[in-house]
């Protein structure tokens, strides 16, 4: 089946396809972005805080314990800070206003909003709506009753990065939407059950996919979990589908993000004209749930676990 930007939503997978009740009208449009917020002086900055550009991009993978207890700082910051914004949804709030509370989060706690300008992103976190899949850009548009939305957020202090999502309900949902959501926290705790020394990294992805295929829903492709410590995205990647490509040894003492990104539809995906907004390129609905993890000798710590 090949898709267009202006097919018909289609919902499934497989061959389970049918067609969507929401119309191409329906569908996520872009809004208008408010000022860039500013940041006290105070605030430690990562290195492209100013010039959008990351200076640093390759770090080791295993990471020292003294670096481990500033990300155990950082994953409860943003943690803290995915909580409180999150309690803001509802009909009626833009996404820009849920910027704005996590940014004052952030602020409080003396972190800095990783998404940032990082790489030229305007805004302090991503609010991904409805079949937009990640890096939805807040913007003036009001949530509505019956819409989904994932809150990305991530912090810089002490150093290092601590990463976390989660998709929420807006009003009443329908059925499928909250099929949705909970299989897509489903797969995240499935990838992290499977994490331990020894492992190979594609055997997270296989956990996912199976998950996923089971309920009738696919995995994006274009977008994977990484490495993170010191430098916000590294060099690890974290597929969330099996391929063989992904051989890397799972080692005591890394700390990588897993964040499945499920949808109702195809996997595929399409990018808006703001180089950051994926959609599914069908119409479908996505919903992601993110942590980073502390491989211990044993499993996994979730560093951004609510306490």
């Amino acid at each position: 089946m090949t898709l267009k930007a202006n097919d018909p939503c289609w919902c499934g997978s497989g061959r389970k396809f049918k067609r969507c009740h929401r119309s191409e009208a329906e569908r996520v449009q872009p809004g208008t972005l408010s000022p860039r917020r500013a940041l006290p002086p105070d605030i430690e900055r990562p290195d492209y805080a100013g010039t959008g550009r990351p200076l640093k991009v390759a770090e080791p993978f295993v990471r020292p314990p003294a670096l481990v207890e500033r990300m155990r700082v950082a994953g409860q910051v943003a943690a803290e800070v995915l909580a409180i914004t999150s309690t803001a949804v509802a009909p009626g709030v833009t996404t820009d206003e849920l910027d704005a509370i996590a940014h004052e989060a952030c602020i409080a706690r003396g972190a800095y909003p990783s998404p940032l300008n990082y790489k030229g992103y305007p805004k302090s976190i991503c609010t991904s709506v409805n079949e937009v899949i990640c890096h939805g850009i807040p913007d003036d548009r009001a949530l509505r009753d019956g819409d989904i939305v994932n809150l990305d957020v991530t912090v810089f202090m002490g150093g290092v990065h601590g990463d976390t999502d989660a998709t929420f309900a807006v009003g009443k949902v329908d059925r499928e939407s909250a099929r949705l959501i909970a299989t897509a926290r489903q797969c995240l705790e499935q990838g992290i059950a499977v994490v331990k020394p020894g492992r190979l990294i594609n055997e997270i992805g296989r956990a996912i996919e199976a998950h996923a295929h089971g309920a009738g829903m696919s995995v994006v492709r274009d977008f994977v979990g990484h490495g993170i410590g010191e430098v916000f995205h590294n060099t690890l990647a974290i597929p969330h589908f099996f391929t063989p490509r992904a051989d890397t040894v799972i080692e005591e003492g890394m700390t990588f993000t897993i964040e499945p990104m499920i949808n109702l539809g195809s996997w595929r995906a399409l990018t808006w004209g703001d180089g950051w907004t994926a959609v599914t390129a069908d119409g479908s609905r996505s919903a992601q749930f993110e942590h980073t993890l502390l491989v211990t000798a044993d499993g996994a710590e979730v560093l951004t676990r609510a306490s």
